[in-house]
């Protein structure tokens, strides 16, 4: 019968026949469902009794798939609707939504199927009835309502009916709560009937209540389900009648239709309906019983239904017609797939065949449309790397070399490229992550490199810093909400097992297992997506076949198949590695991603070349896929065809192997997905059969084509055929997945070349718009489960054997550039809006769809103020930080801000936009400023400036990759009204400030919106500007379009950026427009008619919008700190505050205080008026009736700070007039405060801290927020910005400590600027961006500078949280430690000519002039060769074990020679060793600290190495005498000093400068061999009898990068460290030889320079040996850290710092110390020592010196030293606990103030004062002597935790040899005055409390200029870091 009769059976009977209307046929239902057992059971939700197990999680697995939701079930649908169903019902299952019968764990992927379903219904017309639960109560559920802590049934219910109203609600027309009454009733958990029913009826009521709450009485429907007739009791059946009666809005029928009985239910029906009288009724269930007829009259119990009702005066809606859908007359052939068995789509045919054949007859223009689309919810968007690509740092740390690394180095790569560096990620982590977050994936693949975990390539070797770089890289994608997906293998071997035949050894298979085990354990707990293999067929094809690729085999007939072979095995152990031992705890999935290209037969209409295209496909995709996905074995096709070839060649051409049984069902079904790759397609056609050679088109008789027509890419094999991936999928789809696994697009990208435009990368962008909608396409219309696509590449990388000419990144890297530096390129923009649409969507959905989320700053009316006094009460801020001492100013802190503050970025309009005149904008004052050659530095304009008019999503991709919660930015008023006036408005204007707002809104970055900041429309100028008053209303017109426009979603405002600088700028100076130079009257008019504007507008959004929009609004101003030039003279502290009220009291008076300016304003203005004998004041008056207009207009505190000024108070001119005058201060700034790139703008941090504390204590501590705070630097490129890092840093860290330390209010901190930018009148000089531009090109390509990553990493940790290895570590040390304090002869003894002594260099050197500091000598020094008793009294005071001194040669051998020997010098030592074992302290005797006798430096000193001889000689004799009591012997204190110092650079004695690139190398050379004899000489002729230990003592900076992200940096770290420690160290402790970066270096350099050898003197093998070893220990001298960066000098330069190549700055958060070179930078001691333990083998170690100095006056109170040992003897502490360092002693330098060198007595290091203006030299203990003392009385630092210790009890204190009265009694600590006890406990508080120490990874800072002269442990005068 023809379907013409869909439901005219139907419709006759019930409306033609019973006279029913048309109103009533429209809206009967028709219902139909729910859904039947076998489509249930495909779509994985059959009926199951709550089943667990394997087989339920099984079930769920394929729920609801792809193909079935995509195409056959919308065509059941849609055949349901054309047979007039109006609506579906739909069973949920209680049991499987809340396993658990609660809320507390919700089956996710069961409400998704069901959503998708009701979606389906939708789609297709069909209205859905839900029946919330049908049958038994779930087990969980009536174990909660029955159990001991019973919750109510109806709780239960109502918690899981809500959830699903959320979940399902908007889909859903008819609700049922129940049905199959009775199930329910007898699974409850009660006794009682009675309480059973009651129990459904409560819930069901309490569902209703909620749902009619919730939605209008028009709306959803709600009943539950009854049963007619003896199913239930009476009383139940009476009970639930009066129970429901008010709760139903309509009665659910479930009816049973006996024919031959229809009186009974006539009957029946009538006494159902007696009771539910009024009620409309759906007969939801309709069972018609024992009727034969029903094929011929089916809708006979339908009329006799709806007549028998409609009888009785009720009105039946509704009725299930499930019965009678089976006799309908219709043709559901199209659906007979829903019949198929859903394994059938696996059947054995061809794929290839049917997916051709669909779209073989494709017109172009069907096969190129493009889809208007979206991908379906939760599609999983990503972007990849390949570790060998990317990493670089090829063999830096243990890294073990690879396959890739040793092809490259054979250079077999494009230009002798490698991947050596490649993108510098293994340094760059935080850099990638940057560019993702702007990006905003789901995932991120990319591979571990295998060596890099398993140097070689077995677990018996792991390199734990390659496995922490995956751990921080993983952690750091998790914390930003991106997933990582890991790729085991990407094509980079370990080069050791490719020693072993590589994938050709079976053998391999283990160690990849073994490597899988360990990623999985390591990482698994964090990573859920794992790739095996990634393009297998690649390695197989390019790497054994062609040999294009390492190893570079060539054997395609052979190799290539047999490692294809060991790969898939390898893939699958890994596979059932997971799924046994992994899969269960860690819940991931495993697979492996394939290439392939799609086929299409040249020929369409030749067989053979279908066939072709088929084999072709087979061999690339089937030979992987087929094992894997189908069947375990190779393809048929690919089997014949090899067998074939073979037969025709009567020759083994190609050899396939063979898997047993038992392999094929080890490879079958290892895969959890099915990961593909795709770039290209291929016309193919049938091969001639020609050849026996072996190849892969001859094995497999085809021939690859591409059509002409195709577009190529850069590289010749891609060519861009979109519609090939469509078809791949479909195939894929056909051939391996079907419904069952999951596709991921794992791989698609397009290369371009390296010329031409980099970064505008249309032909990417093009690719990707088409490639993407095609995989669209497959999911929407080919129903193709793909679950993700993933672009290729994050980063331009290293190709393989093109190297980097080939660019597949969304992101630009300059290879050029050590820094490496990551450009966003316009396909990252496209891609990024792809993602954040989730495909492309056919229309622009309704602006702001989704409510403002981010927090918004909740308005608070601020207090009344009283006007300030003269000087205000905020001078206590001054009386509290002025006298700060640098320690106390500058120590760091650590610590975090609160949830809620917000950190932002900013810019302005005129400053980024550009589109001068765009779209209909007007001039504004700054347009026509610019315009006139000479108003602005190199004539710049703003004309583009950042193009930001049409970038928006370029910025928002930036503030999404800083992480930011607000961007502040302002609108161009001329953009908007160009006229100025709301008659002008201009549309393209306005969209533009909706579509960034959206955009922010949408990333959830609250948007901070200036309403005005400087760029006044050029028309209102005209009128007479901020002069006129007429501008006031302008201005306010202007911010209610605003407020009105954007105040939906705009909920901060500012009114005005900085009023102050408009008033005096543009209309005192006259500097910035509109150039009125008036100085004396016009800025304070102009201040009156701002301040007016600004609250009149404050007021329009007080009174219409407040109450609706619920924002804030307040003015922004110009501030810098200033601090009293004497803060002790009161003038000064006046003048400051003067300064800072009439530059910002100006304006913030009136408006947070009482509505008039600042009393000293009109104090000193009026005065001076007076004076100028003008008739009233040059400042304007404000009215009672304005002062309470303005006052009170703020909701909040903004301020923009730079900087900081000196001022002091001055009498000032009285003409000109001058609002500059009228101040009466002098402004200054301190010469060693940094530059930067505007004189202005010096860097000065603490002033932040003591602003906000100003403004805090001024007006009240309202909400503050810093809107402007960055630093400009002059550098056109200036990617690598320490400087900013290092002021973002510092101001940073004073924001935290006003916070946190002394209460300020401070709510957000906005960093200036978002990207560089035009600069008002200095244009594009200064540098201020967070991002570089690059001006020179068109396409303003961003770059995201180090500053961002910095910052973004502040803002990930809100703040600056002190880092774990800088915690205090309370502990011991080892029993036995030595505990010592250390001297030297020259600086401490005098007696320089006394008792028969000779001269020593250092004594002609001091007596030469201009040598010294102040022309000191050491002539007298300490007197110490005088004084044994003294000094012996101070180390027993000390509590010290040891004592470290020096023997001055001079003074035993006075010409240097044991021809005479002084014995009163030689006696002076035995005395003082003497004394000190009599005191039990155990003397340490370094032979040699500097002093050489002049004798021997008159004949060439350490130059001479007849040297050698005579220091043996020397150091023999003190054996000789002093050996019996000494033990611990010193040959050379560091020798590097003596070498560099004096005779490369001349900085200490003897002075020689001449010979910079060869004498220091000559000198340090005799030097170690002057050692080597001497330890030889103790070691043979008197240890055995001596028993003593001797070596020598090294100095040593720490040197870490600049950039700790740059291997370059990292590479000029190292070789300070070699060219500084490890030049002595490596021959005594190594080999005896030097270091091969010094001989490399210096030989290259020297031969370069035209020389036959290097100037680095080779030592001989004999002396190699009799060198290396010669130690007994490894002496330590460290006082400091510095941040090193690489520095190429001219190559002509010959000298130790040219050959080095290493240049030095420091951080600027440092604390510094009485010495420029040395910081106070104690993670450089742990990290030194432990550089010591790895590279020479874990030595014996001593640190022989290390301490602090001071300048300056004398303070008893040196918490700076206390700090400094506390800090750096914990960090030694750390050392040995934590590192496992074997430090056996440790010293401090110096016990007294004494001689420092070069600087005579400036710089002070000693324990002990020493007043060297009194001739009697007295000595007095610091505090930090008897903290050390301390120390050493507890050997370490005891836990306060376990309580006192007894080491800290309190001892009488040594009477000092100076004593002042009542200096001990009262001490200044940090600002307050202390006894010395509080003092020192006061100290151990703050350390306890505050992080001390600086941050340990040290960030990078200005170069500053070093001294010339320097003491005795500085390695820091090299010259190389000038500036």
């Amino acid at each position: 019968m023809d379907r013409i009769c869909k439901t005219v059976i139907f419709f006759l009977l019930v409306s033609l026949s019973l006279g029913i209307d048309e109103e009533f046929v429209q809206n009967f239902i028709t219902m139909a469902g729910p859904l039947p057992s076998e489509l249930a059971e495909r779509l994985g939700l059959q009926a199951q009794e709550e089943q667990q197990g394997p087989s339920m999680a099984e079930a769920q697995g394929y729920l609801c798939p792809a193909d079935l939701m995509a195409s056959e079930l919308p065509r059941y649908f849609s055949q349901l609707r054309e047979l007039g169903v109006t609506h579906y019902k739909l069973l949920l299952p209680w049991a499987r939504i809340f396993p658990e019968g609660n809320a507390m764990q919700v089956d996710g992927a069961q409400v998704w199927c069901y959503q998708q379903l009701l979606e389906a219904l939708a789609v297709a017309e069909l209205r859905a009835v839900l029946v919330l639960h049908q049958g038994r109560v779930p087990s969980a559920v009536a174990a909660q309502a029955g159990g001991t802590r019973a919750r109510a049934f109806s709780e239960l219910f109502v918690e899981y009916a809500d959830f699903c109203f959320r979940a399902f609600g908007a889909l859903v027309d008819v609700w049922l709560s129940f049905s199959d009454l009775p199930e329910v009733l007898q699974s409850l958990p009660y006794t009682e009937p009675q309480e059973r029913v009651q129990a459904v009826a409560a819930a069901h009521e309490a569902f209703y209540t909620m749902l009619h709450e919730r939605i209008s009485p028009a709306g959803r429907k709600l009943s539950i389900a009854l049963e007619m007739g003896n199913v239930l009791d009476s009383a139940s059946s009476e009970l639930f009648s009066v129970s429901l009666q008010d709760s139903v809005d309509f009665v659910s029928l479930n009816l049973q239709y006996h024919c031959g009985n229809e009186t009974d239910f006539y009957k029946k029906l009538s006494e159902f309906q007696s009771v539910w009288k009024d009620k409309d009724i759906l007969v939801s269930s309709l069972k018609v019983l024992d009727c034969a007829s029903m094929e011929e009259h089916p809708f006979i119990p339908v009329a006799a239904t709806v007549k028998s009702i409609n009888k009785e005066e009720a009105h039946m809606i509704g009725c299930d017609v499930n019965e009678f859908l089976d006799y309908l007359p219709h043709d559901l052939s199209e659906t007979n797939t829903l019949q198929e068995n859903s394994d059938a789509v696996l059947a054995p045919r061809s794929s290839y065949q049917t997916v051709w054949e669909m779209f073989a007859e494709q017109s172009e223009s069907e096969r190129d449309s493009f889809l208007q689309d979206v991908f379906p919810s939760g599609f999983l968007w990503g972007i990849s790397t390949g570790a060998f690509n990317i990493e670089g740092a090829w063999a830096e740390d243990g890294k073990g070399e690879s396959i890739w690394d040793q092809f490259g180095h054979g250079g077999h790569v494009h230009m002798n490229q490698t991947a050596d560096v490649a993108c510098d990620s293994y340094y760059k982590p935080s850099y990638d992550i940057y560019l993702l977050k702007g990006l905003h994936p789901q995932l991120y693949k990319f591979s571990v490199s295998w060596s890099r975990i398993f140097p070689a390539g077995t677990n018996k070797t792991i390199n734990s810093k390659g496995v922490d770089y995956y751990n921080r890289l993983i952690d750091r994608l998790i914390d930003s909400d991106i997933e990582p997906m890991v790729t085991l293998f990407h094509w980079d071997l370990p080069q050791a097992l490719q020693a072993l035949g590589g994938w050709q050894n079976e053998s391999i298979i283990d160690a990849f297992v073994s490597y899988a085990d360990f990623c999985f354990s390591t990482f698994g707990d964090r990573v859920k997506l794992w790739v095996t293999f990634h393009e297998p067929w690649v390695i197989s094809y390019a790497g054994y076949g062609t040999g294009e690729h390492p190893p570079g085999i060539t054997d395609p007939g052979a190799a290539s198949y047999k490692v294809a072979h060991t790969i898939l095995k390898a893939h699958a152990k890994v596979w059932h590695l997971y799924n046994d031992k992994y899969r269960s705890q860690q819940l991931g999935k495993v697979g492996l991603v394939l290439n392939s290209d799609w086929a299409e037969p040249k020929t369409p209409s030749s067989s053979d070349d279908v066939r072709a295209s088929e084999r072709y496909l087979q061999f690339m995709l089937g030979w992987f896929a087929h094992p894997i996905f189908v069947n375990g074995d190779y393809p048929d096709i690919l089997k014949a065809q090899i067998q074939e070839v073979n037969q025709q060649c009567s020759m083994t051409v190609a050899q396939l192997p063979v898997f047993t049984e038992e392999e094929k069902t080890l490879v079958k079904g290892t895969a959890d997905f099915f990961g593909l790759s795709h770039y290209t397609s291929r016309l193919v056609s049938a091969g001639t059969n020609g050849t026996c050679t072996p190849g892969y088109e001859s094995i497999g008789n085809f021939s690859l084509h591409v059509d002409p027509s195709w577009p190529q890419a850069a590289s010749s094999w891609v060519h861009v055929v979109p519609w090939g991936l469509r078809r791949l999928l479909k195939f894929v789809s056909q051939e391996y997945t079907g419904s069952k696994i999951p596709i991921y697009i794992a791989g698609n990208g397009v290369p371009t070349g390296d010329t031409g435009d980099l970064l505008n990368d249309t032909l990417r962008v093009d690719y990707f718009r088409q490639y993407i909608d095609e995989a669209l396409k497959a999911v929407k219309l080919d129903a193709v489960d793909v679950r993700s696509y993933i672009a290729r590449s994050l980063l331009d990388g290293f190709e393989g054997p093109v190297g980097y000419s080939l660019k597949f990144g969304l992101h630009h890297v300059d290879f050029e550039d050590s820094s490496r530096p990551r450009t966003p390129k316009a396909s990252a923009y496209f891609y990024s809006s792809v993602i954040e649409k989730n495909g492309f969507p056919s229309q622009a959905s309704d602006r702001l769809s989704a409510p403002v989320v981010f927090d918004r700053p909740v308005p608070s009316k601020l207090p009344n103020l009283p006007a300030s006094e003269v000087p205000s009460k905020a001078k206590v801020v001054w009386q509290k930080f002025s006298s700060q001492t640098a320690f106390e100013r500058d120590m760091y802190f650590y610590g975090t801000f609160p949830e809620d503050f917000t950190w932002g970025v900013s810019s302005s309009a005129y400053q980024i936009e550009g589109g001068w005149d765009a779209d209909g904008k007007g001039p504004s004052i700054w347009d026509n400023f610019t315009h006139v050659p000479g108003n602005v530095n190199n004539n710049d304009t703003g004309d583009i400036a950042c193009d930001s008019y049409n970038k928006v999503e370029e910025d928002i991709y930036m503030l999404k990759a800083l992480g930011v919660k607000n961007y502040r930015f302002s609108v161009s008023w001329p953009r908007i009204f160009p006229t100025g006036r709301n008659n002008s408005i201009n549309s393209h204007g306005v969209a533009y400030y909706n579509r960034l707002i959206d955009g922010l809104i949408a990333n959830n970055i609250a948007p901070i919106v200036t309403l005005y900041h400087w760029d006044l429309p050029q028309s209102l100028q005209d009128i007479g500007g901020w002069e006129s008053d007429e501008i006031i209303d302008l201005f306010d017109s202007f911010a209610d379009f605003c407020f009105q426009t954007f105040g939906d979603r705009v909920k901060f405002w500012i009114t005005i950026n900085e009023p102050n600088i408009i008033a005096w700028l543009g209309y005192g100076e006259g500097l910035f427009p509109p150039n009125v130079k008036d100085p004396g009257n016009a800025p304070y008019r102009v201040a009156h008619i701002l301040l007016k504007a600004h609250a009149r507008v404050y007021h329009t959004y007080d009174d219409k919008y407040r109450a609706s929009q619920g924002g804030i609004i307040a003015p922004c101003l110009f501030t810098t700190w200033a601090e009293p030039k004497t803060p002790s003279d009161p003038r000064d502290i006046e003048a400051a505050d003067r300064y800072l009220q009439f530059l910002v009291g100006w304006f913030t008076h009136p408006i947070y205080k009482n509505g008039d300016y600042p009393e000293v304003m009109k104090w000193k203005v009026g005065n001076r008026s007076e004076l100028q004998n003008l008739p009233s004041s040059r400042l304007p008056v404000l009215t009672a009736e304005e002062r309470e207009y303005i006052r009170g207009t703020a909701d909040v505190f903004c301020f923009n700070i730079y900087s900081s000024k000196i001022i002091s108070h001055s009498t000032t001119r009285l003409t000109p007039f001058s609002y500059s005058y009228d101040q009466e201060v002098s402004v200054t700034v301190d010469s060693s405060w940094p530059t930067s790139s505007l004189p202005d703008h010096r860097p000065v941090a603490w002033g932040l801290r003591r602003l906000l504390n100003w403004i805090k204590e001024e007006y009240g501590n309202p909400p503050i927020y810093i809107i402007e705070n960055g630093v400009g630097t002059r550098a056109k490129s200036d990617v690598d910005d320490n400087a900013r890092i290092f002021y973002i840093k510092t101001y940073i860290d004073e924001a935290l400590k006003a916070y946190k330390v002394d209460g300020v209010n401070l709510k957000g901190y906005n960093a200036w600027s978002l990207m560089d930018n035009f600069e008002w009148v200095d244009g594009y000089d200064p540098r201020f961006g967070l991002h570089q531009i690059d001006f020179d090109n068109p396409n303003r390509p961003r770059t995201p500078k180090r500053s961002a990553v910095y910052y973004a990493e502040i803002i990930q940790n809100n703040g600056i949280p002190l880092p774990k290895e800088d915690e205090f570590l309370y502990g011991e040390f080892p029993e036995n430690f030595s505990w010592s304090v250390a001297t030297a002869a020259y600086q401490i003894e005098g007696g320089w000519r006394a008792d028969g002594k000779g001269l020593s260099i250092w004594d002609k050197y001091s007596h030469t002039p201009l040598r010294i500091g102040k022309d000191a000598t050491g002539d007298v020094a300490c007197d110490s060769y005088h004084r044994i008793e003294e000094d012996v009294e101070m180390l027993k005071s000390l509590k010290v074990s040891h004592y470290r001194f020096s023997i001055s040669w001079s003074r035993v051998l006075p010409d240097g020679t044991t021809r005479y020997i002084n014995e009163k010098g030689l006696n002076y030592y035995e005395r003082l060793i003497d004394a000190l074992l009599a005191a039990n302290i155990v003397p340490q005797v370094t032979l040699y600290h500097w002093d050489l006798p002049q004798a021997l430096q008159n004949i060439g000193g350490w130059e001479n190495d007849t040297i050698v001889q005579r220091f043996k000689e020397y150091a023999e004799l003190l054996f000789q005498r002093l050996g019996n009591k000494v033990k611990f012997w010193i040959t050379l204190n560091e020798p590097y000093n003596t070498a560099y110092l004096g005779y490369g650079v001349g900085t200490a004695a003897p002075g020689i400068s001449v010979r910079p690139g060869r004498a220091p190398y000559v000198v340090g050379h005799n030097l170690i061999k002057a050692h080597a004899e001497a330890w030889h000489l103790y070691n043979e002729t008197f240890r055995a009898k001596q028993g003593g230990l001797i070596s020598i003592t090294i100095n040593s900076d720490w040197a870490e990068p600049r950039n700790p992200h740059s291997q370059e940096d990292i590479e000029a770290a190292r070789r300070f460290m070699q060219f500084l420690l490890g030049w002595f160290a490596h021959p005594i402790f190594k080999n005896g030889d030097y270091n091969e970066v010094m001989k490399r270096r210096i030989r290259e350099r020297s031969l370069a320079q035209g020389l036959s050898e290097s100037r680095l003197p080779e030592f001989t093998e004999s002396e190699k040996q009799r060198i290396k070893g010669t130690y007994d220990y490894f002496g330590l001298n460290h006082y400091t850290t510095v941040l090193t960066y690489n520095l190429n000098y001219p190559k002509t330069v010959k000298s130790y710092d040219s050959d080095r190549g290493v240049a030095t700055v420091t951080d600027r958060s440092w604390l510094g110390s009485g010495s420029l070179w040395l910081k106070v930078t104690p993670f450089g001691f742990r990290k030194i020592l432990r550089w010591i333990k790895e590279e020479y083998n874990n030595p014996p170690i001593y640190v022989t010196e290390n301490g602090v100095s001071e300048r300056g006056a004398f303070e008893f109170n040196d918490t700076w030293r206390m700090h400094y040992y506390r800090s750096y003897i914990n960090e030694a502490l750390k050392a040995i606990v934590l590192d496992g360092v074997d430090l056996r002693g440790y010293t401090a330098w110096t016990l007294m103030d004494n001689f420092e060198w070069a600087v005579g007595y400036e710089e002070k290091f000693g324990l002990y004062h020493v007043n060297f203006s009194d001739p009697a030299l007295p000595r007095r203990p610091k505090a930090s002597a008897k903290y050390y003392s301390q120390i050493i009385n507890c050997n370490g630092f005891p836990d306060p935790a376990t309580g006192p210790h007894p080491c800290l009890e309190q001892e009488p204190e040594v009477t000092p040899t100076d004593p002042t009265p009542g200096a001990a009694d009262s001490v200044r600590f940090l600002g307050l005055d202390l006894t010395s006890q509080n003092a020192e406990i006061a100290l151990y508080v703050l350390f306890a409390l505050s992080a001390v120490g600086a941050l340990s990874l040290a960030l990078f800072a200005y170069k500053y200029g070093k001294l010339s002269k320097r003491s005795h442990k500085q390695s820091h005068i090299e010259l190389s870091s000038k500036m």
